[in-house]
């Protein structure tokens, strides 16, 4: 299976990563967690929730907005490990990050 995941900051500013059963075979979901976890405290990212619960969207959609377009611009490892790490966390093939809008479609 190939995976899409789909990364726009606004009108032709997207970028895209297709992924393959073995570039997430050996992660997990839990790894994925694990790495948003860690972005979301290192980009020193603010809850959307003002409750204080963070879900895995809210981690992925701020990590993406808090770690800028450059990054994705740039295309390097980070970028990458982004979308990787997408796909693992929502267990998708087709995933849209829209950070401009501040949300997720499938």
């Amino acid at each position: 299976m190939l995976y899409h995941v789909m990364v726009s900051f606004g009108k032709e500013k997207e970028y895209e990563y297709k992924l393959s059963d073995a570039e997430l075979a050996e992660g997990s979901a839990e790894e994925a967690r694990r790495w948003f976890d860690k972005e979301f405290t290192d980009l020193e990212c603010e809850p959307t929730n003002p409750m204080g619960k963070v879900l895995i969207i809210d981690k992925i959609l701020n990590v993406a907005r808090y770690g800028g377009e450059q990054r994705f611009v740039d295309g390097k490892m980070w970028a990458t490990q982004f979308a990787r790490y997408t796909a693992l966390a929502l267990g998708r093939d087709t995933i849209r990050v829209d950070v401009a809008a501040f949300n997720i479609g499938y």
